[in-house]
């Protein structure tokens, strides 16, 4: 593995710093005797009183109402209410190497716990929590997939990183049983690239809107399902959007970054409706292309993740998260907001066919397992028994 000479000087630079200022280093600790579980306890409060938070974006920005500005805002909420120094800092470019600048830079600064959004993250953090061991690595959205496959072994877990990822497919789910039941028939998937995360929202999609058709008994609800093959919108996957739109099409989900704009450029001119994804994207859909578009959105608690991680960092508790890769779900049957997975409960439009109720009362049996939500990812296409998928793969 690649060594970075410039954050070699900068970490060593830094524990010079940290002990001429009192901190704790690995150093420190290597010279001298173990120490007694009273002691750790300290060093760990000691630890946390001196955390220094900071958020990497990955190719977006914090302002772009998905993965960025959602934990670009939390990470400042629980700063600011905690006292705790903040700061994010934004890649010139998309590329590992522009990533692991901004690692490099952040610890050179003296930030100890680092909070990087998305899979796009994987070979900076196989490399970044290796030259850093003292740096808390908080990563959000990154398989074990994605990090054995850039550091290129069957397993991976580091004592200083800790990634979530999400049952995509039970926020999916919800999404295809809401869309459904509020009455539409005609639905399309437009997918960005087919990595696990995005086939799990879209399976999820397809087996939610065959259930609900099942349980209303229709016979007639159709899904166009398609993979753009890229993560932005453009004229082609556009005007693709705008045929199916045309051809009765009436709601899109359309899941995998900045590819959402060609489906709600297309409902917009088309008078059709949206479903987003991650995040609550009405408002930033509705402003910009139509009100009243976004009917629900299939979102991720990112920010309750965000919440959690810091808490356990400023409390001493990095142990018991520490190396793990963990899939987040349901955790509430009661509460819906609590939970890793679920649709906004203010802004979803519901109707008398799906009401808050409605919801709720979903969110209770998927909690205790009396609806489950299983998908095979590495199907090559999506199946259902009720409702009739038309598969196109990708547009381009």
């Amino acid at each position: 593995m690649k060594k970075r000479l410039l954050a070699v000087l900068v970490a060593a630079v830094t524990a010079v710093s940290l002990l001429a200022c009192g901190g704790s280093t690995s150093a420190s600790s290597d010279s001298a005797p173990a120490e007694s579980a009273q002691t750790e306890e300290a060093g760990d409060a000691a630890a946390a009183s001196d955390m220094k938070v900071a958020m990497v974006t990955d190719y977006g920005d914090i302002t772009d109402q998905s993965f960025n500005q959602t934990t670009y805002e939390a990470c400042k909420a629980f700063t600011e209410a905690n006292g705790i120094d903040f700061t994010y800092y934004k890649p010139e470019g998309d590329s590992t190497a522009e990533r692991e600048a901004m690692i490099d830079k952040a610890v050179a600064d003296g930030y100890n716990v680092l909070v990087l959004p998305g899979y796009a993250f994987a070979e900076a953090i196989v490399e970044g929590a290796e030259m850093y061991p003292d740096v808390k690595f908080v990563a959000l959205d990154v398989s074990e997939y994605d990090l054995c496959t850039a550091a290129g072994t069957d397993t991976y877990s580091q004592e200083n990183v800790y990634s979530a990822v999400y049952q995509e497919e039970i926020s999916g789910y919800m999404a295809g049983v809401a869309a459904v039941k509020m009455g539409y028939k005609k639905l399309g998937f437009l997918g960005g690239m087919a990595v696990p995360a995005v086939i799990r929202y879209g399976y999820g999609f397809v087996a939610g809107a065959n259930d609900a058709a099942k349980e209303l008994g229709l016979t007639d609800v159709t899904i166009n399902y398609a993979y753009g093959n890229q993560f932005y919108g453009d004229a082609d996957i556009t005007a693709a959007m705008d045929t199916w739109y045309k051809g009765g099409t009436e709601v899109v989900f359309a899941c995998g970054g900045g590819i959402y704009t060609s489906a709600a450029e297309a409902a917009g001119k088309e008078g059709g409706k949206f479903i987003g994804v991650d995040v609550d994207q009405k408002a930033l859909v509705d402003g910009q292309y139509g009100e009243g578009m976004t009917i629900t959105s299939a979102m991720k608690g990112l920010g309750a993740t965000v919440n959690t991680l810091l808490t356990a960092i400023k409390d001493g508790k990095w142990d018991e998260y520490k190396g793990q890769i963990q899939s987040l779900g349901m955790v509430s049957g009661d509460d819906p907001t609590l939970n890793y997975v679920q649709l906004p409960m203010e802004s979803t439009v519901w109707n008398d066919g799906f009401t808050q109720d409605d919801y709720k009362a979903l969110v209770k049996s998927l909690a205790d397992g009396s609806v489950k939500v299983t998908v095979d990812a590495s199907a090559a296409e999506p199946t259902a028994d009720t409702v009739a998928v038309t598969f196109l793969g990708n547009i381009k």
